[in-house]
């Protein structure tokens, strides 16, 4: 019984912005019906290698893309693109709290399923529909997708190395952040709602936008350009206001160096066996080691190629200069801190596997996320919810099933 345990969600998204938002409610107790199509499902489904194996090795049908945003939910089919299954969807709006979907601009009312139809039959529905570039403007149309939106957003201007230098030129996040964001703004939108519905008893419309998300979270990169009126450039892994504060090579792998302030210099040439270094005046202090960046460094870079990994972290540690290690996500789940906060949950799959998942990372001390249930298989849920939630008998399902519409 999680604190929105009282909460239906209607999840008419796929891949991952809308998924990522119906599974953060879902972690929380929502009640998250999941509408697939028949026959495919989730186009994340089939996003592999690597697929969740069964305990011989066997893939399975679930591609491990999919598991991420998807555990804690019921899997219904339906084609919504036939009257039948346009009426089933509209009978389970009439049951839920929330809806979700991320089709494009305007599909969704040639089916009777947009906002104002979902609203006649339950007034105080809540209804977040999730694009790229939002329900207006001239790009509404677009189909939206993360990399796209990290580059037309600004955030690939800000992101890789300097051009100046090997390896130089735009580089998008590692995972999809614009996507991600938006599903966690998402969240909070319909946490707003809800509590806004609780007080007044009105549902309300949200739209949601990837390009409107990755330009709101470019924060103080943002203020910074509107402050000057210059766009702020790309710094690879140094900063533009301190030194040294980058990543470097050790003799084995790479560490992070993050000196920020003269005291933590000093500290850091003494563990390097340079304390003379903290006394020249080109080093001394910070705004001196930021003019003399391009004779600092290389003098850095060589000195922390001398020792291991294992060795700079400890002794810096030891000697209170902030550091860290670059890990792997082999090395990130077999981290010690990783490991005491338990973000790694294993989950009983249906196909005999054990789906390993990432924890929610929300702790509360009244009432925590949890992980209540393996992210389903296609249309799992499909007889248990029309049953249970709609009343429907086993011979009206068996029915849609050989129409095709379940």
């Amino acid at each position: 019984m999680g604190a929105l345990s009282h909460i239906r969600v209607l999840d008419l998204t796929r891949v991952l912005a809308g998924p990522w938002c119906a599974q953060t409610l879902a972690d929380f107790g929502a009640d998250v019906i999941k509408v697939e199509r028949p026959g495919a499902g989730d186009d994340t489904r089939h996003w592999g290698p690597p697929y969740l194996k069964t305990p011989d090795g066997q893939d399975t049908a679930e591609a491990a893309y999919y598991l991420a945003p998807n555990r804690n939910k019921r899997s219904v089919t339906l084609d919504i693109a036939t009257p039948e299954g346009q009426r089933i969807v509209r009978e389970l709006a009439a049951q839920s709290d929330v809806v979700l979907e991320n089709y494009k601009v305007g599909q969704l009312k040639k089916y009777g399923l947009d906002y104002e139809s979902l609203r006649a039959v339950k007034p105080d529905l809540i209804y977040c529909s999730v694009t790229g570039f939002g329900q207006t403007g001239p790009y509404a149309p677009r189909a939206g997708y993360d990399f796209i939106v990290q580059g037309m957003g600004g955030f690939m201007s800000i992101t890789g190395e300097r051009d100046s230098l090997p390896g130089g030129g735009p580089q998008k996040a590692g995972v999809a952040i614009a996507d991600l964001m938006t599903g966690m703004y998402s969240t909070i939108a319909v946490l707003t709602a809800l509590a806004h519905r609780d007080r007044t008893g009105a549902g309300q419309y949200i739209d949601m936008a990837l390009l409107d998300v990755q330009v709101a979270m470019l924060a103080n990169m943002n203020t910074n350009y509107l402050a000057s009126g210059t766009p702020p450039a790309r710094w690879g892994n140094a900063h533009p206001n301190i030194v040294p504060y980058q990543a470097f090579q050790t003799t084995d792998s790479w560490i992070i160096l993050a000196v920020g302030n003269d005291g933590q210099f000093r500290k850091f040439v003494e563990v390097a066996g340079r304390p003379e270094l903290a006394d020249d005046e080109r080093f001394a202090t910070n705004p001196a080691r930021v003019r003399n960046r391009d004779t600092l460094v290389p003098i850095v870079a060589e000195l922390i190629r001398t020792r291991s990994k294992a060795d700079w972290i400890g002794a810096l540690e030891g000697a209170g200069v902030p550091c860290g290690p670059i890990n792997n996500l082999a090395e990130v789940f077999e981290n010690e801190q990783v490991v005491s906060r338990g973000m790694q949950v294993d989950v009983p799959h249906p196909s005999g596997a054990t789906a390993r998942l990432v924890r929610n990372p929300i702790r509360m001390s009244e009432t925590p996320p949890t992980v209540t249930s393996h992210p389903p298989t296609l249309g799992e849920h499909t007889v248990e919810v029309l049953r249970d939630v709609l009343g429907y008998s086993e011979e009206q399902v068996a029915a849609l099933r050989g129409q095709g519409v379940a």
